[in-house]
């Protein structure tokens, strides 16, 4: 599978609620379809189509186990949002470090 390189579907499924409930949920551990619903209101076919919207941008694997389909979180791939999101802050720090230093020397 190719790494998340279009940081905006990935972004974008992120959005969701339920999908972000349902990466919570894997990162305890993969689980089917069918596990993944039981805490929600909704039917599994709903669960499905969130999970692929979580497959399409690379977040979340499934794989055969025989009858069984679970699904697994792609923690490298979360890992690269997460480093999208950590490079932002750095340079957010950054300038905030530089302002609040320009402020002390007009004080």
């Amino acid at each position: 599978m190719a790494d998340v390189t279009d940081l905006d579907s990935a972004f974008a499924a992120l959005g969701d609620p339920v999908r972000r409930a349902l990466v919570s949920r894997l990162a305890h551990g993969d689980a089917t379809v069918s596990e993944l619903a039981a805490p929600f209101d909704l039917t599994q076919q709903a669960i499905s189509h969130h999970v692929g919207v979580l497959r399409r941008c690379g977040l979340v694997e499934q794989r055969r186990e025989g009858t069984r389909r679970p699904c697994r979180l792609r923690v490298d791939q979360l890992a690269l949002l997460g480093g999208w999101v950590d490079e932002q802050r750095r340079v957010w720090d950054d300038r905030l470090d530089t302002l609040a230093r320009a402020l002390d020397e007009e004080s």
